[in-house]
Order: structure tokens, then sequence, then C-alpha cells
């Protein structure tokens, strides 16, 4: 049976009494699963109902991401995604899955509005109960990036395919595939190590670049769209249970037919309403 080194040993009590230790901040369990090559499992979650079902899985951790306000919003991009917006589904997160290490997205432009704009930002997601905030990118943060883990917070990094730069980036692009993109994802990778990241995303990159990096960095790798070489992966979970039938990228796998799951049995909610068979006098109060 492999270790669980998230949900048995970094157990996190109630936001109220919430208390990080050094230790906690400093190993995560992490660098352990990567020196005994036993792959992370991170799922992105969104809100108390099924923080609540993933709580009583063997998924290792949980990712609060900024695709909410695409998943549960609507929106187009991660863009809109706020503080606000991500403190409020992250309290929601915590809530239902009090067993499962957190981590949560810092949202677009957060990083860039200055140290107090951002440290602020940090103390409005920690202060949900996450263990740990995500980053996007790396290039004029770094500081800032190494001065919120001297703080005592612990921090994700996430290169590759970065949501918040989808306008730079002209779409949902694969990025490392020549050799000038993937010789500045590299270097990326290696300062946020330096900065003091615990872990890397690397999103849709090719899986000899991801493979590169893992072998060269201290820290794991998790991956989306980046092949099996890193040291571990995240889905969505909407995306992973086939929510969304027509959304079927590449590196998607359904591990269900939620949609038509849902969608049979309100069909057979509507059905038995209209014929009479629900509520039955069993489902009847006396």
């Amino acid at each position: 049976m492999r270790p669980r080194c998230f949900s048995s040993v970094f157990i996190v009590p109630a936001p109220s009494s919430r208390h990080i230790t050094e230790e906690a901040v400093n190993t995560l369990g992490f660098a352990r699963r990567k020196a005994a090559r036993d792959p992370i499992s991170m799922v992105t979650c969104y809100d108390f109902w099924s923080a609540q079902v993933l709580n009583g899985t063997d998924v290792d951790c949980l990712l609060v991401g900024d695709s909410l306000a695409m998943v549960m919003h609507g929106f187009d991009s991660t863009v809109q995604a706020t503080v606000e917006i991500m403190a409020l589904h992250a309290a929601a997160v915590r809530r239902g899955a009090p067993d499962k290490y957190i981590v949560g997205d810092m949202p677009f432009l957060s990083m860039r509005k200055g140290r107090g704009f951002a440290m602020d930002s940090v103390q409005a997601l920690m202060q949900t109960g996450v263990n740990a905030i995500k980053v996007e990118g790396e290039a004029g943060q770094t500081e800032l990036t190494a001065h919120i883990v001297e703080s005592g917070v612990p921090v994700m990094g996430h290169l590759g395919l970065t949501p918040q730069s989808v306008q730079a980036f002209g779409g949902h692009k694969v990025q490392g595939r020549n050799e000038g993109q993937a010789g500045r994802i590299l270097d990326s990778a290696r300062k946020l190590e330096a900065a003091g990241c615990f872990a890397l995303v690397l999103e849709c990159v090719p899986q000899k670049l991801a493979r590169r990096i893992t072998e060269e960095l201290s820290i794991p790798t998790i991956g989306i769209g980046a092949g099996p070489d890193t040291d571990g992966q995240v889905l969505v979970l909407q995306d992973m249970l086939g929510m969304n039938p027509d959304f079927k990228p590449r590196f998607l796998r359904h591990y269900a037919d939620g949609h038509g799951l849902i969608h049979d049995a309100v069909d057979h909610f509507a059905e038995e309403t209209r014929s009479g068979a629900f509520p039955a006098a069993a489902e009847s109060y006396g």
C-alpha cells in the first residue's frame, strides 16, 4: 500500500484552529513522494458538495483553481476570477474537505499590482483554510514569490500554458515546442525552485520538456497535458467526470459519463412526476 503523505499526515483542523507547522511548510510530503517515485494525484475542485465527495477519496490534494471562472461561472477565460471569488470558493472547499491538502490559485494580476496587494491577496486566500497558494508564471515576480515563501506561505508554481496569459499566447496552445520556448520554461522552472516553490504544475508542454524539468528539479512536478513522466497529474473534476462531452482535449481522459448520468436521472424524475409515480406513499408524510 502506497504511503498517504497528505491526508493522513497533514490533517488540517477547522480554519479557526488551523496552524501550519514549520515541518509542514518545508516538506508537505511532496518531496518525499518525489524521492519515493510515488506519483501525486490532484483534482481541481470548486465547491462544498464536490469537496465532500473528494474528502473520502484516495486523491492526494485538491486545487481550487481560477478555472472556476469558466467551469462554475460561464466566462470564456480565467481572467474574470477575483480574489473575492477565489476566497469564497476556497472556503467552501475547505468546509467540504477538512482532511485534504488544499491549494488555492492566485487570480489574474494579483501578483502584478505591487507587494502590498499581493500579500493582501495571499492573506485572504490563506485565511479561508487552504494550505498553499499557486502562482502562474515566473518572469517579473520571482522576488515576490520568494517573499511569499519567506513569509511562511507554501507556494506551488505553474509554467507552460498559463491560462491567465492566454491572450498573450494567442489561445490555448501547447508551449515549449521550439528550442527558445523550451529553454525559457526550463530557466523559469529553475528560478521558481530557487525561490522556494515546493512543487510545480506543468501545463500543456511537450513530454520531452516535462521529463527534463522533472529530472533536473528536486521539487515534484504535476502535469496536465505534460505526458507521463511528471511526478504527478492534475485534472479538473468536471472534466474527468465527462460533464461536458464536447470538451475533449488530447490530454483529458473521461473517467465517467457524468453528463449522461445526470441527464438521464433528471429525465427519469420528470417522467415519474408526470406519471404520478413520484412521490409514492413511502415518500409522503402521514
